[in-house]
């Protein structure tokens, strides 16, 4: 009897998890990599899931947003954490690999799997019937990204991240800001960290004189003006910020009863207001300068940051108008979407997305619904994030604890409060994964 097909474009991370799960599950695999015959201008080589950037597949810690999704991950059977964890090298807390080795053992593995055939060619179009996962990462083909344009709208595919800093709400010192919104419309609905003209001047400087990760040649856009990195914007003149992103009108500080110098505006990022994105920050500084500088800001001096800001090519579809929680395409269910093209920033989480796309292409194949963990789970809260944000404002995200549900009872302390969320987040995925019999 033949067995349910399933094809997967991409050889990535995501690509290659979702290839390995569906196939153990019984689907025949035809993973399509275009490389070497069409390469990127980031690879360097042709094996499959290669790191491009960072060796590094970030914390171990058990008491880390990060910690949570690995134990997650090795709960369910992920092949990419496993095959990390056989090629792990020294690097303190991080989980960080021998790349090259880590590239080679995953391609061995896909290439030597009895359901899987490795397949190297570039496909250029959305095949017309099937099942279908698109994991093509940041450097999608231009053909075949005129393709997902088409099919999910070109308004809705995104070529690079604009993304600014996402803080934890309880490290942002109230006694330093004010809650209100523009000309009070809305309500109370932004956090304000207000400045003197002194303490602004001494931002601006920190500001223009900080340190910058520079482009790689892949990643090189043209700007334009409503996505402008901040430190840009500092450089055309002193007082461009305090008449931009930092512009004070409308905006009354009720402790001295007048308009500040400038104020830099957090918007609450997720309904449980634990985590707030710094508005109009996106950045290309390194993360300890955005560290450095963005803690001199009133209210900011002991933030904890969820998500640095950052700059960068990418290809991602706006998930919240466009995916259900299976990760299915919802005007065309047939297809399913992995990896950072979902929305996702880092290594696992994109790998982490590739396991429950091949988890649900297979019960697409046999006519079941699709499943998703609880979103009290790190695996649930990312996907939670990606189909129920607000789509006039989504941006890719890494896990953090922010996305998580707060517990019931409040906790003050920290590390009490994360180690309940584990706790929880552990005992609902097992529950969740005995029930669907995963791994």
């Amino acid at each position: 009897m033949d067995r349910p097909k399933l094809l997967i474009i991409g050889g990535g991370l995501a690509g290659v998890e979702a290839a390995y799960q569906a196939a153990e599950r019984g689907a025949s695999v035809s993973l399509f990599e275009m490389r070497p015959l069409t390469n990127t201008p980031a690879h360097k080589t042709d094996l499959l899931a290669e790191l491009v950037c960072s060796n590094s597949l970030g914390s171990v810690d058990p008491m880390n947003a990060a910690g949570l999704l690995k134990e997650e991950m090795r709960r369910l059977g992920s092949l990419v954490l496993r095959v990390a964890e056989e090629v792990r090298i020294p690097a303190g807390s991080a989980l960080a690999v021998d790349r090259e080795e880590f590239a080679r053992k995953l391609t061995k593995t896909i290439e030597n799997h009895p359901q899987i055939r490795l397949i190297r060619e570039e496909i250029k179009s959305i095949p017309e019937s099937g099942v279908v996962i698109i994991a093509t990462g940041p450097l999608t083909s231009n053909a075949l990204a005129s393709e997902i344009k088409a099919l999910t709208r070109s308004e809705h595919l995104y070529f690079y991240d604009a993304i600014s800093p996402i803080v934890d709400a309880e490290s942002v010192d109230r006694e330093k800001v004010f809650f209100a919104s523009r000309y009070d419309k809305g309500g109370a609905d932004y956090m304000n960290c207000p400045m003197t003209r002194e303490e602004y001047e001494a931002f601006y400087t920190a500001l223009i004189q900080a340190q910058r990760v520079p482009f790689k040649e892949f990643e090189r856009v043209n700007y334009f003006e409503g996505c402008l990195p901040v430190e840009e914007m500092a450089e055309r003149g002193k007082e461009t910020l305090v008449f931009g992103p930092m512009k004070p009108v409308g905006l009354l500080d009720p402790r001295i009863q007048a308009q500040p110098y400038a104020v830099v505006q957090l918007r609450q990022e997720n309904q449980f207001a634990s985590c707030y994105n710094m508005v109009g920050f996106q950045t290309k500084l390194t993360w300890p300068e955005q560290r450095r500088v963005f803690r001199l800001i009133p209210g900011l001096g002991q933030v904890e940051f969820l998500r640095y800001g950052s700059l960068h090519r990418n290809t991602f579809i706006n998930a919240p108008l466009l995916l259900g929680k299976t990760l299915q395409l919802r005007s065309c269910p047939r297809v399913l979407f992995a990896g950072q093209m979902v929305g996702v920033e880092g290594y696992l989480e994109s790998a982490a997305m590739g396991w429950l796309s091949g988890i649900n292409a297979v019960r697409v194949l046999q006519g079941e619904s699709g499943i998703f963990p609880p979103s009290t789970t790190a695996h649930g809260a990312l996907l939670k994030y990606l189909t129920e944000s607000s789509p006039t404002s989504f941006q890719p995200m890494n896990i953090n604890f922010g996305l998580l549900p707060p517990p019931e009872n409040p906790i003050r302390d920290r590390d009490l409060r994360r180690k309940k969320l584990i706790e929880h987040a552990l005992e609902d995925l097992d529950r969740w994964r005995t029930q669907y019999k995963l791994s």
